[in-house]
């Protein structure tokens, strides 16, 4: 090290000695929140406090469908301790609805509820309990109307409307008032390809109603400020378009609505909507006093979307070697009473619905309702978790119609670089479908019977049922199921879709340290770390800093749909390069003459210094930049994308496509219907893995989603009463560690040449397929053909 430390003249040339910067991307370097977060000292939205601060409650509608009578706010108000009650007649601005796409959400109910925990009324207290209380004694006279909970009473002649007198874009489209959005592809001729097909199966699916689950409840905080404004402290998804919603239903500009990120405890699409951020603000407002909400858990199934449940209808055909001839499907999603993200799940899961196979014949319509139901949204895989579920099922159905081994069948007619969609986008980066498929059935099956030890008695954790102790082996018969899945990637069909980053370059204590602003939402996914491992390997420094995540820097768009890593890492990515050039510069300026690569050589930034590609020293940052600072924020687009055709489905509606596969190993005891998911391997093309360990994390966490809604989760809706039955972790499973079985993860890094550093966003593609192999493996363990998820003890005993 003696060559980095000896005094040499300015400008003179040294040999480096670190070609590589510690911590940069490549390396599965720690994130800064784990350690807090597994100890309990991590600050979540909900531990946030503020001196005098009120607390909020939200009264929602017990009924799915009715008309608001009255609202009596009077012993509510008269409770001591009570500031504010709010009701609709209370909103202060001209706008009173809000949402993502079609602004149909009233901030208040208005007239009639629409569903089941429709929110009706707010109310600020100095208590929560005070505040509980309080909304309890509002009283609301209902007179209920007939519901609509499923496509034949949607569609019906003379269904209830649940929004008359639609003006949003999608009404000239659809071919009923009650359809939020319709997208069809059409793509060769289905009827003379049906000609060629030796064997056709057919199938209808159910999908059940997903919750997202996340641990940390919907909370923030709302503070008035002096200029009559208000600064929001939340946990949300999407900073920037939060604040196009609140503000104008605030009656405020938006730079008077200041948002910080705080604490987000999980979101999986659930906090892309708004929840209780136009609320906080309202009795901000109202009181000028800071007020505080946080959901419990039974609010919080009532306080933010869903995964949509889908009726899905398919038909394929197959010659007899085994090559597929032509799909037809129907996709219907229940979007329930609002529109949420709706339209874009409707064209993810109809430009998808293929999977990733080779088909040139094609007829396909996907369309979400309006209904009674709760609303559904944006949920981890997007409408392609719904359409993988399907087609997989069916992929099974032609291998065992063929005699075909399933993998063999699904590898003939696998995708490929070149591939055409049935939108008509060729596929432009590596798509190993193929070699996914091998690399999780050449793994080594685990064990069979692995509850049995020597000597001793069974194991009964290994069983299914486990600790209760229901089985101790006999009736337990093995299943093994494969599936793969497509995902796409950032935001499609057209959208400006864009993330932005502000650098700093500064000298602090003498050394080099870089300052990363982004509005990006840190919801568990990792970002932060990888912000900081790019900027380490941009720009050459060792001390990174990560600003808070607020609305005075430019948008990072959502954190969802796979796309911050591409979309906010590629921000942070082009502004360092665009600080490294600003620093170029200022060193050509001020020591350019002292060597003649400043002018000529490719230069780099590493260890702290401005060095060669052949490795020469040049400077130190810290002596280039002395007392300046370089501070730059520029945008990151991907390129372009255009909407699907409204007749024929055709565009380019995509960024990149993602790929997942797995293989489920099942434990079933035939008897009582209880399942044992022993294994559950993973093969995936992330395209370059900035951070190993992230990127195995990720991969496991999606795919123990899937694993849940395979077999434990659903949110069960009355059909009667359109009311939710079991809003609460009691009534309403997710996979413990004692159901998540051994997860092994084989990654493959095929470079997408349009992508930042070749990545390829891979946060949902393992939640897809994870799902069709656990009932593929069941349905080899049973014999059954199973249709339906998540799939119960009862289906599996025959005891319906």
């Amino acid at each position: 090290m003696a060559q980095n430390t000896r005094t040499v003249p300015a400008g003179t040339p040294t040999n480096v000695t670190q070609k590589h910067n510690k911590g940069g991307i490549g390396e599965s370097i720690l994130r800064p929140d784990g350690t807090l977060k597994v100890t309990g000292e991590f600050a979540y939205s909900s531990d946030m406090w503020h001196e005098d601060m009120l607390w909020g409650q939200t009264l929602r509608s017990t009924v799915a469908h009715a008309e608001i009578v009255s609202i009596d706010i009077s012993e509510a108000l008269a409770m001591p301790g009570v500031y504010s009650v709010l009701t609709y007649d209370d909103l202060p601005a001209e706008m009173k609805n809000y949402g993502l796409e079609i602004q149909d959400t009233p901030v208040l109910a208005h007239g009639r509820v629409r569903h089941h925990g429709e929110p009706v009324a707010l109310v600020a207290a100095d208590h929560p309990e005070t505040a509980r209380r309080a909304a309890a004694k509002i009283k609301i006279d209902y007179r209920e109307l007939p519901l609509v909970t499923d496509e034949a009473s949607a569609l019906a002649e003379g269904a209830p409307l649940i929004h008359e007198g639609r003006d949003d874009h999608h009404i000239g489209h659809v071919p009923h008032p009650n359809i939020v959005h319709r997208q069809p592809i059409i793509r060769g001729n289905v009827e003379e390809a049906r000609k060629r097909a030796d064997v056709i199966v057919e199938g209808e699916y159910t999908f059940g109603m997903q919750d997202q689950a996340f641990l940390g409840p919907e909370s923030g905080l709302a503070v008035p400020s002096e200029d009559g404004g208000v600064e929001l402290y939340v946990a949300t998804q999407w900073l920037h378009s939060d604040l196009q919603q609140i503000a104008p239903v605030l009656g405020l500009p938006p730079e008077k609505v200041r948002m910080t990120l705080s604490g987000v405890g999980g979101a999986f699409g659930g906090r892309e909507d708004i929840s209780m951020q136009i609320h906080a603000c309202l009795l901000a407002l109202a009181t000028n006093k800071p007020v505080k909400i946080v959901y419990n858990r039974f609010e919080s199934f009532f306080g933010h979307v869903h995964r949509h449940p889908a009726k899905l209808y398919y038909e394929h055909g197959a010659t007899k070697d085994g090559k597929l001839t032509h799909m037809k499907c129907k996709i219907v999603l229940d979007g329930g009473a609002y529109a949420s993200a709706s339209p874009a799940v409707v064209g993810n899961a109809s430009s998808l619905s293929v999977g990733p196979y080779v088909l040139e014949d094609v007829d396909i319509e996907a369309i979400a309702l309006y209904t009674n139901n709760p609303p559904c949204g944006a949920m981890r895989g997007f409408g392609a978790v719904q359409a993988c579920f399907a087609y997989e099922a069916q992929m099974d159905k032609l291998a065992a119609k063929l005699g075909m081994d399933p993998v063999e069948f699904r590898q003939l007619n696998a995708m490929e670089m070149g591939t055409i969609m049935p939108t008509g986008q060729v596929v432009d980066a590596p798509a190993p479908v193929a070699e996914l498929l091998r690399r999780v059935k050449a793994r080594p099956l685990p064990p069979e019977r692995q509850w049995e030890t020597a000597g001793e008695g069974a194991d009964v954790r290994a069983l299914p049922g486990g600790l209760s102790n229901t089985t101790h082996g006999e009736g337990v018969v093995r299943g093994v199921g494969y599936a793969v899945g497509i995902k796409n990637v950032g935001f499609s069909e057209g959208f400006d879709d864009y993330s932005t980053a502000r650098v700093r370059l500064e000298v602090i204590n003498g050394e080099p340290v870089a300052m990363v602003h982004t509005a990006m939402a840190e919801v568990g996914q990792g970002g932060i770390t990888v912000h900081t491992q790019i900027a380490r390997t941009e720009l050459g420094v060792t001390q990174v800093t990560i600003h808070p995540a607020d609305t005075q820097v430019g948008s990072a768009g959502s954190t969802s749909a796979s796309r911050q890593t591409y979309m906010t890492g590629g921000a942070v990515k082009n502004t360092c390069e665009a600080v490294r050039e600003a620093l170029l510069e200022i060193g050509r300026r001020k020591k350019g003459s002292y060597h003649p690569a400043w002018a000529t050589a490719e230069l780099l930034l590493e260890g702290g210094k401005v060095v060669t590609d052949g490795g020469e020293v040049l400077g130190d940052i810290a002596e280039i930049l002395e007392d300046e600072a370089i501070d730059l924020e520029l945008e990151f687009r991907h390129h372009p994308t255009v909407p699907f055709d409204l007749v024929t489905g055709q565009g380019n509606g995509h960024v990149q496509y993602t790929f997942a596969a797995h293989r489920a190993v099942v434990e079933v005891d035939t008897e009582l219907g209880l399942v044992k998911v022993v294994e559950l391997a993973t093969a995936q093309d992330v395209g370059k893995a900035l951070n190993m360990l992230s990127v195995v994390g990720q991969i496991q966490g999606g795919t123990t989603q899937g694993l849940g809604v395979a077999i434990m989760e659903e949110i069960i809706v009355d059909p009667k009463t359109a009311k939710v039955r079991n809003p609460s972790f009691t009534d309403y499973l997710i996979p413990t560690i004692l159901d998540t079985p051994t997860i092994p993860v084989d990654v493959l890094e095929l470079a997408d040449p349009k992508a930042p550093y070749g990545l390829r966003g891979m946060g949902e593609a393992p939640t897809l397929s994870s799902t069709p192999a656990v009932l593929a493996a069941i349905r080899q363990a049973t014999g059954l053909e199973i249709n339906k998820t998540p799939i119960r003890p009862e289906a599996l005993t025959g005891t319906l």
